[in-house]
């Protein structure tokens, strides 16, 4: 349990720092093909990647025929991206309602939460990566308010909320009387947080 949290930790902060980059419907843009292979602003994973001198580049070469084959694989990551984010939403959904019957006494579903808890931190890691490094798109978008915008402010709250849920699940293992009263007011009020963030954040998207 702890290598797992370790893990997902590690993704989480990387995350956090430079945020989920871009969607689905950037890819339903006409891009210019007079536009330069690459643009100007990237992520930091995408341009260790797939920058000029990125690690792929060996393997693909920066051309145009390459960037065409590597806007096709950006086309499924974040197809991917968006049906593991509703896979990870349902198993929110899931630890919600153990959860609360465990908070009610009920430690029949232990196991259950505790086996949720290992499938959405996998799920939403993978959820993360499939965004993270995606190959880049030809454009920037604009600074405007977009969905897209309000996505990334949200994946912010939930990548902190989600954090926060797992080293509060961790320390509830040790914690005893009052501590443990405390503690876990704030592993619920933390998972509230995330899964609304979260839900919110896919909601955007979708409409």
């Amino acid at each position: 349990m702890k290598k797992i949290i370790a893990v997902f930790l590690c993704i989480s902060m990387t995350t956090l720092s430079f945020a989920q980059d871009d969607l689905l419907n950037d890819l339903m843009k006409e891009q210019d093909t007079t536009t330069e292979l690459l643009p100007k602003k990237m992520l930091l994973t995408q341009r260790v990647f797939w920058g000029e001198k990125g690690l792929m580049r060996p393997f693909s070469p920066l051309t145009p025929t390459n960037r065409e084959k590597e806007l096709k694989l950006r086309r499924g990551m974040l197809v991917a991206h968006q049906v593991l984010g509703f896979v990870t939403l349902g198993g929110m959904v899931g630890q919600g309602i153990t959860g609360t019957q465990l908070y009610k006494g009920s430690g029949r579903v232990g196991d259950i939460h505790e086996g949720l808890a290992v499938a959405v931190n996998t799920t939403y890691s993978a959820t993360a990566i499939m965004s993270l490094f995606t190959p880049p798109p030809l454009i920037n978008r604009d600074k405007k308010l977009s969905a897209i915008r309000l996505h990334k402010w949200l994946a912010v709250v939930h990548m902190g909320g989600m954090i926060g849920t797992n080293i509060l699940a961790q320390s509830l293992e040790d914690a005893q009387g009052d501590q443990y009263t405390r503690l876990k007011k704030w592993h619920r009020a933390a998972a509230f947080t995330t899964f609304a963030s979260y839900a919110a954040a896919v909601i955007t998207i979708k409409f």
